[in-house]
């Protein structure tokens, strides 16, 4: 099995269609059927089902979609980094972030190092924990931002300078904007819009074990998303503060959870790190960064 036969399957596995895929690739779908036929081979499985539209991926093939997906960014991660070595004017550097208002931070310290490095070059993904520490684990990314407290033995961190603060994007017009905090009583009977990370933890930890007389009425993981689910008014969001525009004009208010619900947010890594020299650079500059920031 190599990286350019994995490539050709994940492109399949995204088209569902030889004739689709084989044209993006820039080769024949005979040629390309024939390279999938052998990797089923090696691996002893039927990797697709052919229907009359396209095809579609057997169990097998999911599994090898997920686990693939992985190689091949890692492999497309170390050619760009073999490839950096020779500039003194950049480098790569991979993140997976959660959604913070204090990812400006991180921002800052970015925008800083690109003006020493202009050829320096950020890759950005987002997810929940789950998703972002996988990818982490793996070598995919270099650094994780997470909204939960990471594993001291496992990876080394920093805490950002401030902490989240929880509370409900709610209508500007509901009679709930009227209120200056809100309390669990005021979330009985509402249809609530929460990552389902944030629901099992904080949210359940708030909610002192009464969280199955709330109504997730829908799980999501990116607040943006439930923001428009809230002007639409199919439902109120538990979010972060300051990540939902709230300004006068949006249609929105956030109003803050009492007793006050707060999560620390970490800058994590590895216990014992591969590093390109331009995420040493990184590193080095935002902990004195946040050194010079705690009180």
């Amino acid at each position: 099995m190599n990286i350019q036969i994995l490539k050709y399957f994940l492109t399949v596995a995204r088209e569902e269609n030889f004739t689709r895929a084989a044209e993006i690739l820039h080769i024949t779908q005979p040629a390309l059927s024939k390279q999938l036929k052998i990797l089923e081979e090696e691996l002893g499985k039927k990797l697709f089902t052919r229907k009359s539209s396209g095809i579609k991926l057997t169990a097998e093939g999911i599994l090898l979609k997920n686990r693939a997906e992985n190689l091949v960014e890692l492999s497309d991660k170390i050619v760009e980094e073999f490839r950096a070595m020779t500039d003194v004017t950049g480098g790569e550097i991979y993140f997976g972030l959660a959604e913070s208002y204090q990812i400006r931070y991180l921002a800052k310290e970015i925008s800083l190092l690109k003006k020493i490095y202009p050829n320096l070059h950020c890759h950005i993904t987002s997810g929940d924990t789950e998703q972002v520490i996988d990818k982490l684990d793996s070598g995919i990314l270099d650094f994780a931002v997470l909204a939960e407290t990471p594993d001291f033995y496992k990876y080394n961190f920093l805490e950002f300078p401030e902490a989240d603060v929880w509370g409900l994007i709610i209508p500007a017009d509901d009679k709930l904007s009227e209120k200056n905090f809100i309390q669990f009583e005021d979330l009985i009977g509402l249809p609530l819009i929460c990552s389902g990370q944030a629901w099992r933890k904080e949210i359940s930890k708030w909610c002192g074990g009464k969280i199955n007389e709330l109504n997730l009425e829908i799980s999501l993981k990116l607040s943006y998303n439930g923001s428009i689910f809230v002007r639409e008014k199919i439902g109120y969001l538990l979010t972060f503060d300051k990540i939902i525009d709230v300004s006068a004009g949006s249609g929105l208010v956030f109003r803050p959870l009492f007793p006050k619900l707060e999560t620390p947010l970490y800058l994590v890594w590895k216990k014992y790190p591969t590093f390109s020299p331009m995420s040493e650079k990184f590193l080095n500059q935002i902990k004195k960064s946040f050194a010079e920031k705690k009180p």
